[in-house]
């Protein structure tokens, strides 16, 4: 009989199970061990670490802006402050739509549909918790309108901010510059991580140079949220312990400015496109600073629509192009005191070597005849009254017998074809020429050869000459000090807001203007005394009645060429862009100079002695006489006649 056959072995399966078991009995207890030695690494060892992210869930950090520090002029009286504002502002990640939020405040009248663009951009380009600044000083009309339908835009809140407010308005505007949204360009920069809740900065001026001492310190403050974001007192029966640091405001700047002669000029200049600027020869202070049109730097710290900052930028007059600093013009015969020391340090000439001017003057070698301002001529004329009275004949034969590279290495120890070093950004250079300078300006090879036509033009401050209104007062002021020279400033001393100390800005010394001989100077004091003083000085009118001694130069630059066979033409026959500009320098008193005056009038209806040494005067006048003695004086002067439409031509005045 058969032996049976075993099919299933128990014993061997039991053990097999038991086996399998414990592998995975061992494997359960290597995965608990696991997520225990886990939760003791997260709950023990790591528990602060994940306690302050935790605590990060449930407080949010605001930042506190700081106050911008003020600007005030030398006396104190303040030029740019702060003022309570509210704003509206977006946080990208609490809105569900941003287009059609967009679209529904420029529904509302809050914004303008052609600024939607870029402000997408910009919301774009922050972080999604970031509050996004989408309209600056709403009004109070704003204000009530948005609030009836906030609870329709989701992520979009009224905030209470300080905001920069210019109290004087278009006064100073291009000496103190002006404050706009940060943008891209600016974000290059700054540090933004200090700009935290700041959504303004310096743009031009005194505002964009100083920014760092203006700007100050963001704080911030810890607030306890919930689930949704929103600002609460506690959660459950917890108060969290919150922390604060306040921000620390901006140093306060004073200005050189004295803000009511400031305002002085910018009121004989009102209506023109001109510029005045007057320095103290004694450091370099410069006291006023003006440049017209202006315009309202409130209009950039409450926010520009599109069309409003086109209106200002198309502006045929350039309201925002400051002509103080980079405005560049002939600086016509106010240059003639200059050359006139130049021809005295070179030895070319005496001061007492007289010249005859027929109204004409003729180059050896050359055909064609330069003209005089004056068609009959000056007649005889010494160093000294050829500055009295402008004589164009005496001062081409000067430039002449020099030659123009020694014009230019004289002219530039008073800082000419460069900038002076104003302590504030954009200032233009101008241009001095040589026959180097021709040689790099020009290109084509036949373009580089000086010729000697173009010193004669250089002589009397045309051709290829330029400066700018600033470098004009600023070597008014180096004539005034006798050679002594120091670099314009705008901003005098600084307070420190945390210890209230006042910082005094020492002033900056250039290099002096060497004469070999002292004397040179009282030459050509001596004729710009008499151009104000002399019966035949050119702006004796303009210096009439004064309670000091006034030196100065008239000058009169033209805006096109005239031909020698062409007649010149007055003011009434030209297109008023094709006018001459009106040019006056002035410094006083004359024994002991305590301000030197430039004043350039653009495309005035007459000479610089008629139009713009007034202006110079009245400068002067508001500077140096006492309050009583100012009274007295404008009680005494005759009211102006109106201006004529062509009531000189360079052919008949200076």
């Amino acid at each position: 009989m058969p032996r049976p056959v075993r099919i299933k072995d128990q014993q061997t399966e039991l053990r097999l199970f038991e086996r399998r078991a414990l592998g995975a009995a061992v494997l359960m207890l290597l995965a608990l061990g696991c997520v225990i030695a886990r939760l003791v690494w997260l709950q023990v060892v790591r528990y602060d670490y994940f306690a302050d992210l935790s605590q990060g869930n449930r407080i949010k950090i605001e930042p506190i802006p700081p106050n911008r520090g003020l600007i005030l002029d030398r006396n104190g009286l303040p030029l740019a402050t702060n003022a309570p504002s509210y704003q509206l502002e977006l946080t990208r990640e609490q809105v569900i739509d941003i287009d059609a939020t967009l679209a529904g405040l420029a529904a509302l009248g809050l914004l303008d549909n052609a600024d939607i663009p870029s402000l997408k951009k910009d919301i774009r380009s922050r972080r999604a918790f970031d509050a996004v600044p989408v309209k600056l000083q709403l009004s109070d009309e704003e204000l009530a309108r948005f609030a009836a339908r906030q609870h329709q835009y989701p992520g979009v809140e009224i905030r209470p901010r300080l905001t920069r407010h210019y109290p004087l308005g278009v006064s100073s505007v291009h000496a103190i510059g002006y404050v706009g949204a940060i943008s891209e360009e600016d974000k290059k920069s700054l540090d933004m991580s200090a700009y935290a809740g700041t959504t303004l900065t310096g743009k031009s001026g005194v505002e964009r140079a100083y920014e760092k001492e203006l700007h100050g310190r963001a704080g911030y403050q810890q607030l306890l949220v919930n689930a949704q974001g929103r600002s609460v007192e506690r959660i459950g029966t917890e108060t969290a312990h919150l922390e604060r640091r306040e921000a620390i405001a901006g140093n306060d700047l004073f200005l050189t400015i004295d803000q009511h002669v400031q305002q002085a000029a910018e009121e004989a200049l009102r209506g023109q496109r001109a510029s005045a600027v007057a320095i103290d020869p004694s450091n370099g202070d410069v006291i006023a600073f003006v440049s017209t049109p202006a315009f309202d730097p409130n209009l950039f710290a409450r926010g520009l629509s599109r069309r409003e900052y086109l209106a200002l930028t198309e502006d045929l007059n350039r309201p925002m192009y400051d002509r103080a600093l980079r405005g560049v013009y002939p600086p016509g015969s106010t240059i003639k005191p200059l050359m006139a020391l130049a021809g005295l340090e070179y030895g070319v000439i005496t001061p007492t070597q007289s010249l005859f001017c027929r109204g004409q003057y003729r180059m050896p070698g050359v055909s064609r005849p330069w003209r005089d301002w004056k068609p009959g001529g000056h007649g005889s004329v010494d160093m000294r009254k050829a500055i009295a009275t402008s004589c164009d004949v005496y001062f081409y034969d000067l430039a002449n017998l020099m030659g123009i590279d020694r014009i230019h290495d004289y002219l530039a120890q008073f800082g000419l074809g460069k900038p002076t070093g104003i302590d504030i950004a954009g200032e233009r250079g101008g241009i001095l020429p040589s026959t180097q300078w021709k040689r790099q300006a020009f290109t084509r090879k036949e373009a580089q050869t000086w010729y000697p036509g173009e010193t004669i033009s250089v002589g009397i401050g045309q051709g290829y000459m330029s400066v700018t209104p600033l470098q004009l007062a600023h070597f008014t002021a180096t004539i005034a000090a006798r050679g002594r020279r120091f670099q314009p400033r705008m901003v005098r001393a600084i307070r420190d807001v945390e210890s209230d100390q006042i910082r005094e800005i020492l002033p900056i010394a250039l290099p002096p203007v060497t004469n070999s001989n002292p004397d040179a100077w009282d030459v050509a004091i001596g004729g710009m005394y008499d151009v104000a003083n002399a019966p035949h000085g050119t702006a004796r009118a303009a210096a009439a009645g004064t309670a000091y001694r006034i030196a100065g130069k008239s000058g009169t630059a033209q805006v096109f060429t005239v031909a020698a066979h062409e007649r010149m033409r007055k003011a009434d026959e030209l297109a008023e862009h094709l006018r001459d500009h009106a040019l006056f320098v002035a410094f006083a008193p004359v024994e002991a100079p305590k301000l030197a005056v430039a004043v350039i009038i653009e495309n005035a209806p007459g000479g610089g002695s008629a139009y713009a040494a007034p202006i110079a005067r009245r400068i002067l006048d508001v500077y140096l006489l006492t309050p009583e003695q100012l009274a007295e004086q404008d009680a005494k002067r005759k009211p102006a006649p109106a201006p004529r439409p062509a009531a000189a031509a360079r052919s008949t005045t200076e």
